[in-house]
């Protein structure tokens, strides 16, 4: 049986994916040395004034995995636990994830190590307009455009795109995505991830000649990707029968607009009344034909991944499952549909986003929706195909096409100087 390594790493857990693409691929150990270093990293001192006056000191980061096939994307994180392997990690995934969705970027990601549920409203604006400036002179609508990502929203992106335009001396719309409406935001954006999430739930489905009306879903994290990926399952047919989040969860709920009244009324899922409570492990545990782990990375491990019984495992969050829990998946014959092929939703619409404002021209939400569809089918075709025709899993195929592209494009454009 397969076991942890001590401490497993995000980053850790990426490389090995990494490396596990690049002996597929038979690239060079000059190939990995360039595709396992990131193109550029800044570390930075975040101060914030409280508001009784007090000044606290915030480190933050912002990774430029690559550049090479277009601007760099990816969220800005506030979190408490944020370091800069797990920020080299996710800007790493979110390099593969744009090539494998075939978008014109490269990967980045950032953030501040702090707890915004601590902080006021205004402390989060200082906060947020603070670190826009330590970040500023490498970012940009054509070098490298931030979303939001977990602690963050469309408040925080328009707080970044006001300080970017400020110091511009003009709107400059396109410098974030994930934006509100009214300020050059896409319609759909905020579904985006879990609309992606429920795609590649319904194509597994298939893929296992698992029938879609009725099939059993469990889904560990109520937050962006969860909440949006229930919704948008539910409407698919699927029957969502246990949900949890950081309190724990439930089951024997009706629908998932019932359970949203719930939370707005008690708070948590573990607070409302009249629901069979369950654990995040029992989650992960539960009879199902489809779990998404749509929380924070490491869900899966070599132990917790021995009691899985889901047919179906579609990775809503980042990195939820490390290698040894992949293993354990793979010898238990569950399809896993890895993280940036599953979630890849929430960058395609940053895209469409970017696009739109680039052009000042915006598109109805049933055109984003038809526009996601298709770029998510092309994505999952294009890894189930490559899966089954050399009888890999789909997490090396998906690698194996993104990565295959980065270093495509590394060998077209050559080595300056």
């Amino acid at each position: 049986m397969p076991t942890e390594p001590v401490a497993e790493s995000p980053l850790a857990t990426a490389l090995s994916q990494l490396r596990t693409a690049v002996d597929y691929l038979g690239l060079s150990e000059s190939e990995w040395a360039t595709l396992s270093t990131p193109r550029r990293i800044l570390e930075v001192a975040v101060p914030l004034r409280r508001d009784d006056e007090r000044v606290e000191m915030f480190k933050g980061y912002r990774v430029q995995y690559s550049t090479t096939r277009g601007p760099s994307k990816g969220g800005v994180r506030f979190h408490p636990d944020i370091d800069l392997d797990e920020t080299i990690a996710l800007a790493m995934l979110m390099t593969w994830k744009c090539a494998l969705t075939n978008l014109p970027y490269g990967g980045a990601k950032g953030g501040v190590a702090v707890d915004s549920g601590t902080l006021s409203l205004r402390e989060n604006e200082r906060l947020t307009r603070r670190y826009t400036s330590e970040i500023l002179p490498i970012i940009g609508p054509e070098r490298d455009i931030p979303a939001p990502d977990v602690g963050t929203d469309e408040r925080n992106m328009a707080w970044m795109m006001d300080t970017y335009s400020v110091n511009a001396g003009y709107s400059v719309p396109g410098v974030v995505t994930g934006k509100p409406i009214v300020l050059g935001g896409s319609l759909g954006r905020n579904s985006a991830t879990g609309d992606g999430v429920a795609i590649a739930a319904r194509e597994a489905l298939k893929a296992r000649n698992i029938p879609i009306e009725g099939a059993r879903v469990a889904i560990q994290g109520f937050g962006k990707v969860g909440y949006w990926a229930a919704k948008a399952v539910e409407k698919m047919g699927m029957k969502v029968v246990a949900i949890t989040d950081v309190s724990g969860g439930a089951t024997g709920f009706a629908t998932i607009d019932e359970l949203w009244e719930g939370i707005k009324e008690h708070g948590t899922l573990a607070n409302i009344p009249g629901l069979e409570r369950i654990t995040n492990e029992e989650l992960l545990h539960f009879e199902c034909d489809v779990l998404i782990p749509a929380a924070l990375a490491d869900s899966l491990t070599g132990k917790s991944a021995l009691g899985v019984r889901a047919k179906v495992i579609v990775e809503g969050a980042n990195a939820p499952t490390t290698p040894a829990g992949d293993d354990i998946l793979n010898d238990k014959g569950i399809l896993v549909v890895p993280d940036i092929l599953a979630n890849s939703g929430g960058v395609i619409v940053s895209y469409f986003e970017w696009v739109q404002d680039n052009q000042d021209y915006f598109w109805t939400a049933d055109e984003v929706a038809e526009r996601l569809n298709k770029m998510m089918m092309r994505a999952v075709t294009e890894v189930h195909e490559l899966a089954d025709g050399k009888g890999i899993s789909w997490r090396t195929a998906a690698h194996a096409l993104g990565v295959g592209r980065v270093a495509e494009a590394h060998k077209l454009r050559g080595l300056y100087p």
